[in-house]
């Protein structure tokens, strides 16, 4: 009863390989370099771009975890399509498929994911999405915890007074290792994030008691948050995060709906940002 999981050294599937490792169950980790997996976890090479070597590595699975990287939109549709290709073929036991915050219908929609959402749902395989809104993990990036730990400002394109239902990667992970594992009863979306959804002030405020300091909160633009990040991420990924959060900004709120949340569902609730905070050690 194996179980697969894509990006397996990175920032959403290394938690997940440890959850599901966690309950007992064998692991696969799909990357491109094995090296880099943690000791004793049994790897595989897999490349998105190959439909023929995703399918290898989904033969027999009990469970695959899959969400699309950073990448330009060309390319992110090609591997979504390989992906489904390889479900299709190799039928594992079930897919989770996180959106990575993405919008997958209406005005900002991410066409990759979306495609990758419907060609699994169209292949009969068992599966489960799940929708988290914006990743705490975002806070960490350089330019922005920077700014909250030297100037005691966190500066983020999310105007001030903005509600989101923020969640951590440990969230998104702790409820791919429940749908994957043990609650195969689970289908459609859950929503991943805190509720009630809160401000920037909040973040701030959870900032400041980490870092023992007075920290403010700024809300930028996303093209001054674009410059922020092209130097960590690249012109094309920043101009992508940039109209993500266009789109976010016409929206009336960033929140989860409590009726098919992991709360919910799964009876998992996601850690407050304080309680993230103390769990990286940041």
């Amino acid at each position: 009863m194996n179980y697969v999981i894509h990006g397996a050294t990175g920032a959403q599937g290394a938690p997940v390989l440890t959850a599901v490792a966690a309950t007992g169950r064998p692991v696969t980790a799909v990357v491109r370099d094995t090296g880099a997996v943690p000791e004793g976890v049994h790897a595989v090479t897999a490349d998105y771009a190959s439909a023929d070597q995703l399918a290898a590595a989904y033969e027999g699975a009990a469970g695959v975890f899959v969400h699309l990287p950073l990448g330009a939109p060309d390319d992110r549709l090609t591997y979504a399509r390989h992906i489904v290709a390889a479900v299709g073929r190799a039928r594992p036991g079930r897919v989770v498929v996180s959106t990575s915050g993405a919008f997958t219908e209406g005005p900002g929609a991410d066409p990759a994911v979306a495609e990758l959402i419907a060609g699994v749902a169209a292949s009969g395989v068992p599966y489960a999405v799940l929708a988290p809104k914006l990743f705490l993990e975002n806070l960490l990036l350089p330019p922005v915890v920077g700014g909250a730990r030297e100037e005691g400002v966190l500066r983020y394109p999310i105007a001030d007074g903005f509600d989101v239902s923020w969640s951590s990667h440990l969230d998104v992970a702790d409820a791919a290792a429940v749908l994957l594992v043990d609650r195969t009863d689970v289908t459609g979306t859950v929503a991943v994030g805190q509720y009630p959804a809160i401000t920037g002030a909040a973040l701030a405020e959870a900032f400041g008691g980490r870092f023992g300091r007075d920290v403010s909160y700024e809300g930028i633009t996303p093209d001054a948050f674009a410059e922020l990040i092209t130097p960590l991420l690249g012109a094309p990924t920043a101009a992508g995060v940039a109209g993500l959060y266009r789109a976010i900004g016409t929206l009336p709120d960033h929140a989860i709906r409590p009726e098919n949340s992991a709360q919910e569902l799964l009876g998992l609730k996601p850690r407050t940002t304080g309680e993230w905070l103390a769990d990286l050690g940041v």
